[in-house]
């Protein structure tokens, strides 16, 4: 699973997932991706479950990136400990994704490969998600003219 080497510090504030994303918001390296419809945390073990559905779908062949890193730790106390006595220990890392995110992108493969691979990989995340192509991204109109 993915996770930093080091960080800085052990714990974090939970921060906000407001606005839209203003980075990571074009398909750069593949054709089609899946773009992120609502803001939502995403742990480290759904990221690897999405790619791992993606790529047994396209066989190895293909290219699949992941453009979202879990670099936010996400602390929690046990059940039934009272209140105070310092923030919990850490339980997972998230990456934190706001409505407009590319998060997966997928290349060489056939167009129908790939939007049934990037729909198989949307089960395994937990917001609503869009599978989109370069084109739709960037406009739609250019690629018609």
């Amino acid at each position: 699973m993915l996770l930093p080497k080091r960080v800085k510090y052990r714990r974090q504030f939970r921060g906000s997932m407001a606005g839209k994303a203003t980075r990571g918001n074009k398909i750069t390296h593949g054709e089609f991706g899946i773009v992120a419809a609502e803001p939502c945390w995403i742990k480290s073990n759904q990221i690897e479950a999405a790619r791992i559905a993606m790529t047994r779908y396209i066989k190895r062949g293909g290219k699949v990136y992941i453009k979202i890193f879990p670099d936010k730790p996400v602390t929690g106390k046990p059940i039934g400990v009272r209140m105070g006595k310092g923030k919990g220990n850490l339980e997972c890392w998230v990456a934190v994704v706001k409505p407009g995110r590319v998060m997966f992108e997928i290349a060489g493969v056939a167009e129908e490969v790939a939007r049934e691979a990037l729909r198989l990989a949307t089960h395994k995340l937990p917001c609503k998600c869009k599978i989109v192509s370069r084109a739709e991204l960037e406009g739609g109109d250019n690629s018609e003219n």
